[in-house]
């Protein structure tokens, strides 16, 4: 059998380019970029994904891998896959910070547990918040939806030169705000009544000094946030899938996927 040059070009071209988008897509994303997560399962699961899909992605034209039309090419592909996974990693991330908000209010900030997502130190409520929302996340589909988004985004935004712009950097360094707010807003219940715990507290403190109230406020403290983590589980999780839902359209209004 014989193959032409361009028939081989036109083989590289299309298994190549949607390469980068997922590979980098996987990288960036929740749960496959997990540092539990072996290289080598991430590059085959990469692989994968870009042979299975490869005959159902439109044709890409591309003249000469080499040059700058080509590095821009790839560096498009990069950014998609990078700013797909990025905004559900500030979806976690809204999370971490509302369970770090909470751990400082009950004074268990200096306890911190190793992140699987990041492999940094994070309080052990954060972790605790973590782990479930990754459970969530799974039991959601949420990495079905994420592979099937990919997917889709190739013939709604297609392996070209121009894709990423200005615009779309402004829209995903807003979108951090609302993230920031909704980590606020996980914690704040648990934080309005902690605040409200020690201002009992110092006033019985200011009535009768000789109790030395402050000697059991501490684990009072953290007895009264363990039983408000434990009332507000539903509410938080309930806040990380609205958030998690509003990820996912902020991608297909990026990617211009309708549904």
């Amino acid at each position: 059998m014989l193959f032409t040059e361009a028939q081989l070009s036109g083989w590289l071209a299309a298994f190549i380019w949607p390469l980068l988008r997922i590979s980098s897509m996987l990288v960036a994303s929740p749960v496959f970029s997990a540092r539990q997560t072996p290289n080598r399962l991430r590059i085959g699961l990469a692989l994968l994904l870009t042979w299975v899909l490869m005959p159902a992605l439109p044709v890409v034209h591309v003249e000469s891998y080499i040059g700058s039309e080509a590095f821009l090419l790839a560096l498009q592909q990069v950014l998609v896959g990078l700013m797909m996974g990025f905004i559900l990693q500030m979806v976690f991330a809204a999370l971490v910070f509302g369970g770090q908000v909470m751990a400082f209010s009950m004074g268990l900030g200096f306890a911190s547990m190793m992140d699987p997502q990041n492999g940094v130190q994070v309080p052990v409520v954060s972790q605790f918040y973590l782990i479930i929302a990754t459970l969530l996340f799974l039991i959601f589909d949420g990495h079905l939806i994420l592979i099937g988004l990919v997917a889709q985004s190739f013939h709604t935004f297609p392996v070209a030169v121009d894709g990423i712009s200005r615009n779309t950097f402004h829209d995903i360094v807003g979108w951090g705000g609302i993230m920031f707010s909704g980590g606020v807003l996980m914690a704040l219940p648990v934080i309005a009544a902690l605040l409200l715990v020690n201002l009992g507290m110092g006033v019985i403190t200011r009535a009768a000094p000789q109790l030395h109230i402050f000697v059991i406020g501490f684990p009072m403290t953290m007895l009264v946030g363990f039983i408000l983590i434990w009332v507000t589980l539903p509410d938080v999780m309930g806040n990380f899938q609205e958030l998690l839902d509003s990820g996912f359209t902020l991608i297909r209004r990026i990617l211009g996927i309708v549904g």
